[in-house]
């Protein structure tokens, strides 16, 4: 082959090698597409370690947040077996046992590669905070040993203590307002937004040993040791909360029970208006006294026993009811709750769950029943006798079955003339779940502590469509066969020389 010939190869392979770099190179920069991939799921577990009962609750988030805040959502929820941890002071060690099921519950429905990164909480509530009045070593001792048996398991154990009335009652408010979308809700274009006529709504929350109320008033929070002051979703809120130890459901029922004994002449049977005609209750004196929220009598005898005999009188039940909550003792009138307490006037609507809902669904009135009605259902309730209240409800435990007069007029009592919902009644709602998640304190406070807890760095990836990555392919094997063929036509000679 002639050197003009060669030449003129060379140039065009040449010419040929630069167009294919340049068409390859084009195909590399061009039209790269972006692709967010999806967060990973996280978990996190909760213990509502409440006076009557242990709960664990399991939530579940993606990496990413919200202004700081995880988009949480109940995953599942498990029931401890037997009475809550502050009964096993006889037992510390069976306190951590009772909580195992539930943990194995758990343990099956995270996957293992995330377990050791789940974080576990345990609040106790009302109890324990009773507990720790009594006798501060049994309380630390008992905490101990559902601290051990959670750190025995693979999970990123954060701590178990004891919570304040106002944390409470303020999770309880964050779950309730967290549910309904008035802090942040879901459009259609897939954003998550903060709504801008998000209605606030007050909890009222009725438990074992306490009860709490939290609202955002109308006016300023007129005393701080009151306020709970919050941000969540990049807002500011200030909540106004207080908790009532002593004057939870069991307690108050206990005081009742106290001040009918105190106030009866001298005898081992006493007429209780609540309990229905034909009920009888018998306790010893230990019993009825054990707790920090009734003062024992003089020359208390702790082995006498006391029979309670039911007179099914609905009025007088009513009207004792008054004597366990002070509704006079109040120096900020007319800004006061009861016993003595600062409150604001109530605000917007509310939503009252616990014991409020059980109450109030048994008696048929949840979630809302005029107030006429109300009255007349616990009237007709009350005035049953025994015989005809358990032929009718075969299936309930006569514990249970007994109270539900003496709760309903309680908590008329603490929300009409405790709290002063008279002219508002129609703004409470009596409920259980809002979108198939519980209603209490504890999704509250996983969505507190998400803040606290980092969020995934992005992860998003950047390519290219398929088709465009094979013909960048193809240029790129054809530059290089032809930078082959260049090599040949150098150094191959030509056969004449």
């Amino acid at each position: 082959m002639g050197f003009q010939m060669k030449a003129i190869i060379l140039g065009a392979a040449m010419a040929a090698v630069a167009c294919t770099t340049i068409i390859a190179l084009v195909l590399s920069l061009a039209n790269h597409q972006t692709l967010d991939q999806p967060y990973s799921t996280q978990y996190g577990i909760v213990f509502d370690a409440g006076s009557t009962h242990t709960a664990l609750f399991l939530y579940q988030w993606l990496g990413n947040k919200e202004n700081n805040t995880g988009i949480v959502s109940q995953k599942q929820s498990c029931d401890v077996d037997g009475d809550g941890i502050s009964s096993y002071v006889e037992n510390p060690p069976a306190a951590g046992e009772s909580l195992k099921k539930c943990l194995d519950i758990a343990k099956a429905v995270i996957p293992e590669g995330q377990r050791k990164t789940t974080p576990v909480y345990l609040g106790a509530t009302a109890g324990m905070r009773l507990l720790k009045l009594q006798n501060q070593s049994l309380a630390d001792s008992i905490l101990v040993e559902v601290t051990k048996t959670i750190q025995s398991y693979q999970f990123d154990f954060r701590g178990s203590r004891i919570l304040s009335g106002m944390e409470e009652g303020a999770y309880g408010w964050i779950t309730i307002n967290y549910l309904l979308e008035s802090f942040i809700k879901h459009t259609f274009e897939g954003l998550w937004i903060h709504p801008k006529a998000g209605k606030i709504l007050g909890a009222l929350d009725l438990g074992g040993a306490s009860t709490q109320i939290s609202f955002t008033p109308k006016d300023p929070v007129k005393f701080p040791d009151s306020a709970f002051n919050l941000q969540l979703y990049g807002y500011k809120y200030e909540l106004y909360t207080y908790s009532y130890l002593c004057y939870g459901k069991d307690q108050a029922l206990k005081k009742l029970q106290a001040y009918l004994h105190k106030t009866a002449v001298p005898t081992s049977i006493i007429s209780h208006p609540c309990y229905h005609k034909g009920n009888n209750v018998s306790v010893t004196l230990a019993e009825l006294y054990n707790s920090p929220c009734v003062v024992k009598p003089d020359n208390f005898n702790p082995s006498a026993i006391v029979t309670f005999s039911g007179t099914g009188n609905s009025s007088l039940c009513l009207s004792l009811m008054e004597n366990i909550v002070n509704l006079t003792d109040c120096a900020l009138s007319p800004d006061c709750g009861f016993n003595g307490a600062y409150q604001p006037p109530v605000n917007g609507e509310f939503f009252a769950f616990s014991a409020y809902f059980y109450t109030f669904d048994f008696l048929g009135l949840a979630p809302k029943a005029p107030l006429t009605r109300v009255l007349s259902t616990i009237e007709t309730h009350c005035n049953k006798n025994w015989t005809t209240l358990t032929a009718e409800n075969p299936a309930i435990k006569a514990k249970y079955l007994r109270e539900y007069c003496a709760s309903a007029h309680y908590i008329m009592t603490i929300l009409l003339k405790g709290y002063k919902f008279n002219n508002t009644w129609d703004q409470i709602s009596f409920e259980k779940q809002v979108a198939d998640t519980d209603v209490g304190w504890t999704l509250g406070y996983m969505l507190n502590l998400t803040n606290m807890i980092p969020s995934e760095r992005s992860r998003a990836v950047t390519g290219v469509a398929h088709s465009q990555w094979a013909a960048q392919i193809f240029f790129i094997v054809f530059a290089l066969f032809l930078c082959l063929l260049i090599i040949g036509i150098l150094f191959v000679r030509d056969p004449k020389h």
